[in-house]
């Protein structure tokens, strides 16, 4: 009797999914990516200069080194985790079929829609425009209670309009309704 051993890694299971120790070469690739993009973020915020005021003594550079550090972190992780042969689950959360095609009177609707509010945004002003661009978009998401619609897309423009404004201290084109907002 002759036993035949192999030098490739035993099988891991995980989630009912069977994956060998050490990954595939798209997930690292992946990890890669990520890398890269924490990198070139870290290079990017070594180039602002220390800039710093009464209003903001920390300057603009902590918030692209934190998110370039966290970046490359989440890349070794995720490294360390293939390579150990983690293998995400399948997506079980919705019934979807995959046989049909896509809903394409939708996505036009939906596109429609942006582009009005593109071009409404300057003449209207965003109130205006981005009422219609809410109250469009759950129009084409199905919604069919247009005085409802037009009224949370009321509501979300004017809170979006004011939360730029004074939380933000940014502007929005007020359109038509200059001097009354």
């Amino acid at each position: 009797m002759s036993q035949t051993t192999s030098d490739s890694p035993p099988d891991a299971t995980r989630d009912g999914v069977t994956s060998t120790t050490g990954g595939d070469r798209a997930q690292y690739g992946l990890c890669a990516g990520l890398a890269v993009l924490g990198a070139l973020l870290l290079a990017d915020a070594a180039r602002i200069g220390h800039a710093t005021s009464s209003n903001d003594p920390v300057g603009p550079r902590p918030v692209p080194v934190i998110l370039g550090i966290l970046l490359l972190v989440t890349a070794a992780l995720y490294a360390v985790d293939v390579f150990r042969g983690g293998v995400g689950s399948a997506e079980e959360g919705e019934d979807v079929d995959l046989s049909t095609g896509a809903d394409w009177k939708t996505l036009g609707l939906l596109a429609g829609f942006f582009v009005l509010n593109a071009v409404l945004i300057e003449p209207l002003g965003w109130v205006i425009s981005g009422t219609i661009l809410f109250a469009g978009s759950a129009f084409a998401l199905g919604n069919r209670h247009h005085v409802r619609g037009l009224l949370f897309g009321l509501a979300l423009a004017l809170s979006t309009f004011y939360a730029f404004a004074i939380g933000l201290d940014v502007n929005l084109p007020a359109g038509v309704l200059q001097g009354i907002l």
